[in-house]
């Protein structure tokens, strides 16, 4: 995971629900995880906030324990120290989250790969912070000799993970929120709560209605880096969504911008004119894997990915002074016309 400070969220939850004498209580339990903050809004339960909050916070500790590049004694950081290409048991968990992720990897054909961490961190994006310039060629192409998600391998039957070459070095920071958001969503799903929104960082997992007995109202971001304005509002239950976006994350100079979603295909930021892309889907993880994928590969590029494997996705692009969607056919039947 890689958002070492709190990012506003491109998506996020409208509860003005205090004027409505007939609208349920809304419980809300939130706190600092993950370098962001996480935000769980139960409706109408009557069990101990405390005891709930101790059990999500336990469980954000234990991930971060696990899947954290930022902390060099996590699990993840100490697999990616290692320069053996034999096999490394691991837990299970981090073995079935490396290879779900692999999986989006290989669907997108690279577009999201599981082992980018070595060109985000060289273009500044990563632990050891913002270097305020675009590297070198030389360094480009040195970062790229040690991406490649088909040199990675994972047998969770054992469970363990594998490198081809022993310099290849794992990151999921695309993936990690929304895995997180899922495990947040099994324990209140566990405690038998009905209708809940989970948030991390921008990703949501949603069960039930909201206060008013209502789809949970979802506002999407316009893509603008400074301030927050709603693009659209969609209503959604037992659903997860995710956004990923280029206008928060991002340096300039000498007069360019430059994103910190990088094309592991070519070792450079994004540079098209789509500006984010949600994703409802399933699960928090998937919609946030395959949300970064669709962003790298664009609107012609991801619109066809979508179309072709079933995504409900939505993209913004900046077209001349302006902000024009694409959506796909999913998204626009089963999303935008409930």
């Amino acid at each position: 995971m890689r958002t070492p400070v709190d990012l506003p969220a491109a998506a996020f939850a409208l509860l003005s629900v205090a004027a409505c004498s007939d609208a349920l209580p809304t419980h809300v339990l939130s706190g600092a995880a993950m370098g962001t903050s996480y935000s769980v809004k139960i409706v109408d339960s009557p069990r101990s906030d405390e005891r709930l909050r101790a059990r999500i916070e336990n469980a954000l500790v234990s991930i971060e324990d696990r899947m954290s590049t930022y902390r060099p004694d996590s699990e993840l950081s100490r697999f990616n120290a290692q320069a053996t290409t034999s096999w490394v048991e691991v837990s299970h968990e981090l073995c079935e989250v490396v290879a779900a992720a692999r999986e989006i990897s290989v669907l997108s054909g690279g577009a999201f790969d599981v082992t980018v961490g070595p060109l985000v961190n060289l273009w500044g994006f990563g632990p050891d912070g913002m270097t305020g310039e675009p590297p070198d060629a030389a360094g480009i192409a040195a970062a790229r000799e040690r991406v490649g998600y088909e040199r990675l391998h994972a047998d969770c039957s054992i469970p363990a993970l594998r490198k081809e070459v022993g310099n290849l070095y794992v990151d999921l920071s695309a993936y990690a929120k929304g895995y997180a958001v899922d495990r947040v969503a099994a324990l209140l799903d566990e405690a038998d709560i009905a209708d809940y929104l989970v948030e991390i960082g921008g990703e949501m997992r949603m069960r039930g209605a909201n206060a008013r007995r209502e789809k949970w109202s979802i506002a999407i971001e316009t893509p603008e880096p400074v301030g927050r304005s709603v693009q659209t509002i969609v209503g959604l239950t037992d659903a997860a969504m995710a956004t990923s976006g280029d206008y928060r994350n991002f340096f300039e100079h000498a007069g360019a911008s430059y994103s910190h979603t990088i094309d592991p295909r070519t070792g450079l930021p994004v540079a098209h004119e789509a500006a984010s892309v949600t994703v409802v889907a399933e699960t928090a993880a998937y919609a946030d894997g395959i949300a970064t994928a669709l962003l790298v590969l664009g609107p012609a590029d991801g619109l066809d990915m979508a179309e072709r494997e079933g995504i409900a996705a939505y993209f913004l692009l900046r077209v001349g002074d302006g902000i024009a969607e694409r959506i796909s056919t999913l998204f626009a039947n089963e999303v935008m016309a409930q």
